[in-house]
């Protein structure tokens, strides 16, 4: 939005040639990956300080270390989220580094008629913030673990006293989302759920009840599972998730198995032109499809990104993927509809972004 260029790399090499004097920050989101190889923090950090160029850490869903880890490696700054770990304001942030860089960013937002005035934080939230931060050096850590261990451990005594429900602790590969979750397992096939549905139907229940992830889909994949994270669990809240599973688990409404139309799939090889409807305007794409059989593979392109698809057909029933990178996100297509000759019509699911229709002609 500020007119900057984002440059992603993958190696030193390609750093090195990237930076310039018209590069105004280096950027790495703290994760797993970024504390080993050639592009580790450690190593950015001291690339960055040879050409003299600001380097932040974006350590948003991290627990705050004191003294700083990521500035203790080299970082100039580092950024946390005020409503993640610290349970401060969600509409805060807390930025660590040398004053005279962050008197800088402070210059370019709210209250001063700048870039970032758009963005502004709003004097509640930013005291909510520094109450936070002042709380956040009193928690005992050690006790707050403790009772997520707790509040795990009395939902997998009572799940897994249903027949085939089997559990596992999944501990914290870094300090992001840094808590215990418990992974529940089990065979869709005896027990008539997959972990998908049981997710979505947490999620319409009452109470409204979001797990942190699922696996298992019928027909083809009956190991199922789901993921329970304890850190944004409220005291008592435990107790009415384990409940909802032992219930879903033990008494799993019907489910049937997608029913797959039968007859020779369709042939859709070759390019087809594609109109995505949106909830308000319309954008062009460019299928190109392989076919074998049932199966598909080839091209998704929009006006600034393509990348490759892949799918099936089954009869006149079409369903294909694709996932395109773009500054830092991934944009995620789920395409599925009906073929009539040389026309093609459906829905799409664009993860966060929704649900939008489409239609295509064969060129």
């Amino acid at each position: 939005m500020t007119g900057a260029t984002v440059v992603e790399v993958e190696t030193e090499a390609e750093m090195r040639a990237a930076l310039g004097p018209k590069t105004a920050m280096v950027m790495i989101m703290s994760q797993p990956a970024a504390e080993k190889g050639p592009l580790s923090i450690e190593n950015t950090a001291k690339i960055t300080r040879e050409k003299n160029i600001p380097f932040l850490v974006d350590a948003a869903a991290e627990t705050l270390t004191i003294p700083n880890i990521h500035l203790a490696h080299g970082a100039t700054m580092v950024a946390y989220s005020g409503g993640k770990c610290m349970r401060g304001p969600q509409a805060a942030g807390l930025l660590l580094g040398p004053k005279d860089i962050l008197q800088a960013a402070w210059l370019n937002s709210a209250p001063h008629h700048a870039f970032g005035r758009a963005l502004k934080a709003g004097k509640e939230e930013i005291m909510g913030m520094l109450a936070a931060l002042e709380m956040w050096t009193q928690r005992n850590q050690d006790a707050e673990w403790k009772q997520w261990e707790s509040w795990l451990t009395y939902i997998k005594d009572r799940a897994c006293r249903i027949n085939g429900v089997t559990s596992e602790i999944v501990l914290p590969e870094d300090l992001s989302n840094h808590a215990p979750q418990l992974r529940l397992k089990w065979d869709a096939a005896k027990l008539g759920i997959t972990g998908k549905e049981v997710q979505q139907a947490l999620d319409r229940g009452t109470p409204r009840i979001y797990l942190a992830d699922s696996t298992g889909e019928r027909p083809k994949q009956t190991a199922s599972s789901v993921m329970i994270m304890p850190y944004m669990m409220q005291p008592g809240e435990h107790i009415p998730v384990a409940q909802a599973l032992v219930e879903i688990l033990s008494h799993p409404p019907k489910f049937d198995n997608p029913v797959v139309p039968s007859g020779d799939p369709a042939k859709v090889g070759g390019t087809w032109k594609a109109e995505l409807h949106f909830t308000r305007g319309t954008a062009a794409h460019e299928f190109t499809f392989d076919q074998n059989g049932d199966r598909l593979a080839g091209n998704h392109k929009m006006e600034f990104l393509s990348n490759s698809l892949h799918g099936e057909m089954h009869a006149r029933e079409i369903a294909f993927q694709s996932a395109h990178r773009f500054e830092g996100t991934v944009l995620e297509y789920e395409f599925y509809g009906t073929v009539d000759g040389d026309s093609m019509t459906g829905k799409v699911r664009m993860g966060e972004y929704g649900v939008a229709e489409w239609t295509a002609k064969r060129v």
